[in-house]
């Protein structure tokens, strides 16, 4: 009679354990969706502001339509992206084009004096400052769910759901490599 009392506190503890170490899976995955969907929002209004920007450059810069070409694809390519591995990969390529747009634009003195522009750059950079901000949020949330899926003892129970590390929402190569180089200053 006692072996079945310690046998059944034993099964209650484990069935206990295990809805816990579901229960705090399940939250951390749900806070890493609610931190990409603060990012999604950034990012649909970045998305809004590309054509017009694209559109007060175009009379500037017309022998450069390959760059606003790889711009336009590539948000077309991030607007189309369903799931959030995808979106990151998508962004990432975005951020890239818009990268080597903003290089193509330095060469306009008659472009970044125009007010328009100015104003559509500085939103651009606010959405930026703020993309950043979320992102660290986001990556944040992913590290505390890979690293609950990839400790024990809770990964017995990610991989019983069938849960596996996520990736971050990072700059990006093209992006680090631009990051990584020294300003350049001009007088």
């Amino acid at each position: 009679m006692t072996g079945l009392i310690v046998g059944g506190v034993i099964v209650l503890i484990i069935i206990i354990w295990y809805i816990s170490a579901n229960n705090k899976l399940v939250a951390l995955k749900n806070n890493r969706e609610n931190a990409f969907a603060d990012i999604d929002v950034q990012l649909k209004q970045r998305h809004d502001l590309i054509p017009q920007l694209l559109g007060a450059v175009k009379g500037y810069m017309d022998h450069e339509s390959g760059v606003l070409t790889r711009v336009t694809e590539a948000r077309s390519r991030a607007l189309g992206a369903s799931s959030v591995n995808d979106k990151i990969s998508a962004e990432a390529e975005l951020g890239a084009a818009m990268s080597a747009f903003n290089i193509q634009v330095e060469a306009y003195p008659d472009l970044k004096a125009n007010t328009n522009f100015m104003q559509l750059q500085t939103e651009i950079s606010d959405i930026e400052n703020k993309l950043a901000a979320v992102r660290r949020f986001f990556n944040s949330a992913t590290k505390e769910l890979n690293n609950a899926i990839e400790s024990i003892p809770s990964n017995i129970v990610a991989n019983i759901k069938k849960m596996t590390p996520q990736p971050m929402f990072d700059l990006g190569t093209t992006q680090r490599q631009e990051m990584d180089k020294a300003p350049e200053v001009k007088f």
